[in-house]
Parts: C-alpha cells; structure tokens; sequence
C-alpha cells in the first residue's frame, strides 16, 4: 500500500504542474498530455500481463521489480531538460505502477472474506485518496518556490527508501511455474490499445480526417479483434475474456470504464482553465482541489462499509447523479467563475465519484469463482487505463479542435467590426482575448460531453444487483473466498 501510495501521488504531483511543463519546454496541451496519456498507455499495454506474473512469480518478486522500475523512472524524470526524455521516464514510471495496482487488488482479494471485502476496500481507498488530498497543494508549494524537477527528486528518496524496507521485510517464496509469456498476444494487445490510443491523441493536432489518425485507430481494432478471439480460444490467456461471462463482472467493468473517460479528462481540463485561463497560482490551484480530494479519502472507508450493508447499486446510482449534475455544470464556466465556486463544484463532484469506482468494480470482483481473481483485476486495471486513456485524448482533442474553429470565429467577427486599422498594441491585446475566449469555449464544450458520457454511466447503473460468488465451472461448487490470513499461506495463494 505504501508503494501504490507513492505511485499514485506522482500522477496527482504531475496535474498541477502540466502548465507550468507546458511554459518551460514550450510545448502545447496536446502534446504534454501526453504526460497522462503515455503513462496509461504504458499501463494498458502491460496490466494484461498481470496476471501471467502474478502467477508466475512471487509478491517479493513482483514488488521489488515494480519498485524498481517506478524509482528509476522517477530519477530520469527528475533530470529531463527536454520532454521525449521527461516522457521516457513517465513511462518507466508507468511500467513499474502497471505491475504494482494489481499486485496489491490481487492481495487483498486473497486476504479477505467477501463479507469484509467492502471495509479491506475502503481502507485501501482511504490510503490511496490520501494522495490526491494532498499532491495537488503540494505540488503547487513546490511549483511556486522550486523547479517542476523537484517534483520528481521529491519522490526519489521516498521510492528508494520503499524498496529498501521491501528487500528486508517481504520473505514469501514460491514454487517454481512452468509458464510462458504468450509474446504473439502481447503483441496484439499493444498495437490494439496503442493503435487506438495514438489514434485519438493524434487527431487534436492532425484533424479527424487525417490518414494518420483514422488509419492507426483502425489498425489498432483489428488487432485488438484478432487478439480477443486468439485469447478465447486459449487455454491460457494473455488477458482472460471468459471473466465478462460473469454479467455483474461485466457490467461493473463498463460502468467503470465510462467513469473514468469523464473522469481522467477533468483533472487535465481544470489546471489548464485555472492556471492559464485565470492565472491563478499553482499553490491556489491546487488548493482549490484539496478539500475535494479530503472528502473523497474521508467517504472512502464510509462507502466500503456502505457497499457491505446495501450493495452497490444505491451507491452508484447516487454517485452518478451527483456526477452528471455536477460535470454539465463544470461545462457553463466562465472568465469569472468565483473561486468559492469551483472549490463547492468540485468537491461535490468528488462525493460523487467516492460513492462509485470502488463499490462498483468490488461487487463486480465478488461473482468470480477465485481463481478468476488475477485475471478480474487484470481486466478491471487494463480497461480503466486504457478508457482513461482515450477519454482523456478524445476530450482534449475535442477541446483543442473546439479552441481552433471558435478562434477562427472570433477572429473573423473581431475584424469584421473594425472601422480603422488597429495599432500592433491592440492586435496583441485582441488576439490574447481571443485566445482565452476560444479556450474557455472548448472547455466547456468538452466537459458538456463528459456529462453525456458519464450519463450512460448513469443508465447502466440501474441494472447493478448484489453479487455473491458463482459457482466455479472447474470445482462444480460455489467459489469459497480465501479465509486464512495472507502471511503464512501467501506463496500458497
């Protein structure tokens, strides 16, 4: 816990500092969000593998390469003067957090009955939530007073120390697997999710119509079709696709997966309207997102507890509702939007999303037999990055083309009102306010589509029902969670 803990406060530390990214290398917001879009990427293409190492390998193992990978992401990042090089460590980053969430999902599945799963969960949240509550204000202190570096050599010394603690304190073993990496279905996945993920990436910059743009997202749906099939047919697959066999299962993973395309653009969408439309300070930006991110940590183990008495489907029904009032109103911004405002809507917005990601996919883990659980995390985490993923290039490609075409619109009317040629001084003056016009029109504009997307969500809801454990084809009987402790029996597990 720990270790994710780390691992998910670094991307909370990265939002507020995207503008700032953004000044300093001189890039655009289509190219930094690749920052966020890469690292999910990362992680789409190697949670698949998931399960195979859980399988194979030990917890010690798996932790200490997960670590490891994460720390010397972190130390690369941290020197990066130019961004292929700061992406590169983003995505080693990524590639030790890929193995990490799962491993920890995957734990605690093995440790807990179904009847305290609900309180395990929200404990885990409460851990994870803790990030959040504080990245943001830290990360704008750091911002205000050092370099964007810093917030890389912040977590340095933290992440080694991490491992250190790891090599002493995990001893489990295990008995050797006999078990191959299927390389022809890692290969298909990571052209099936990357192809549709550069796909939609792309499109801000090349237009929708580009040859580039449509033709990678269709080559990365036929592979990822020939991969679905290859993977049916397996004895044992790369990512285990009889898990959406199970209906609540199913149903949990799409309602996530819409949540988090509404979810992952928000936080990409909102620094770049606070800081650089409203030249609110890195530290008040991220303390705007503070009291929001407190809720959510505090309401975690409260909804986990919840979740064990009433099942998911009031919470999520709840949560969603909250969600979509709150994101259509995030989409009627404006240049004077109060800083009370924003603080009040986002906090709202975050009570709703406490009360859906982890009831949901919890009731939907609770119908698999038990030795589906490696497989149901590793679907559960590949389907979240990877629609987190495309959610966040989708919205901000639709708010960079909603910028551009506004612009032009503008600018046009701008002109067409002059009665004499303006000074270079009044040009200038025009064109920044044409700019942050422009901008603030294709926000909204993409967070009013992130409220019909979390409206599906919404609509999908109201067919959850409370799961208990299938019967287990392989035993003929009903999956019994595990109900001895994790330590001594972990290598069994």
């Amino acid at each position: 816990m720990i270790g994710a803990f780390i691992a998910f406060l670094n991307n909370t530390l990265l939002n507020i500092a995207l503008p700032s990214i953004m000044k300093d290398l001189k890039i655009e917001a289509s190219t930094v969000q690749w920052l966020t879009t890469g690292f999910m990427l990362v992680n789409g293409i190697l949670i698949p593998t998931t399960a195979f190492l859980i399988e194979k390998y030990s917890v010690r193992q798996l932790f200490l390469a997960a670590m490891g990978l994460f720390t010397f992401g972190t130390i690369i990042a941290g020197i990066a003067h130019i961004f292929p090089v700061l992406l590169a460590g983003r995505m080693l980053q990524a590639s030790g957090s890929a193995i990490l969430m799962p491993l920890l999902m995957n734990v605690m599945l093995v440790s807990f009955p179904v009847e305290k799963r609900g309180a395990a969960m929200g404990v885990f949240g409460l851990i994870l939530m803790f990030a959040p509550a504080i990245g943001p204000t830290l990360s704008g202190w750091i911002i205000e007073h050092y370099d964007w570096r810093m917030l890389f050599h912040f977590i340095t010394p933290i992440a080694i120390v991490v491992v250190l603690i790891g090599i002493f304190l995990l001893k489990d073993k295990k008995e050797k697997v006999v078990m191959s990496l299927d390389f022809v279905s890692l290969l298909l996945s990571s052209v099936g999710f990357g192809g549709i993920l550069y796909g939609f990436s792309s499109a801000g910059k090349k237009g929708w119509d580009s040859p580039e743009v449509y033709g990678t997202i269709a080559i990365g749906v036929i592979s990822l079709f020939v991969f679905i099939i290859l993977q049916i047919k397996k004895e044992q697959p790369l990512l285990n696709f009889k898990v959406y066999q199970y209906p609540m299962f199913a149903l949990s993973s799409a309602i996530a997966m819409v949540v988090n395309m509404a979810l992952f653009s928000g936080m990409l969408l909102l620094p770049i309207y606070v800081q650089n439309l409203r030249g609110i300070s890195p530290m008040d930006a991220g303390l705007l997102l503070l009291p929001g991110a407190l809720l959510m940590a505090i309401m975690s183990p409260i909804t986990g507890k919840l979740f064990d008495k009433v099942g998911g489907r009031i919470l999520a029904i709840s949560g969603l509702t909250i969600m979509v009032v709150t994101t259509f109103f995030f989409s009627k911004l404006t240049l004077h939007t109060t800083y009370n405002h924003l603080i009040i809507l986002y906090s709202v917005r975050m009570l709703g999303m406490s009360m859906v990601m982890m009831p949901v996919s919890t009731n939907g883990l609770n119908q698999l037999p038990k030795r589906f659980y490696p497989h149901g995390t590793a679907m559960n985490n590949t389907m979240n990055q990877v629609s987190g993923a495309i959610g966040t290039a989708l919205l901000v490609t639709i708010m960079t083309n909603r910028t551009q075409s506004e612009a032009k619109t503008l600018g046009a009317a701008a002109m067409k009102h002059m009665t004499e040629q303006p000074t270079p001084a009044v040009v200038a003056q025009m064109k920044q306010q044409i700019v942050m016009d422009a901008t603030l029109k294709g926000i909204n504009y993409s967070f009013l589509i992130a409220t019909f997307i979390t409206a599906v969500a919404l609509v999908l809801a109201f067919f959850i029902k409370r799961s208990k454990p299938a019967e287990d084809p392989m035993e003929g009987t009903p999956a019994k969670p595990a109900q001895k402790k994790i330590v001594p029996k972990l290598a069994e597990n």
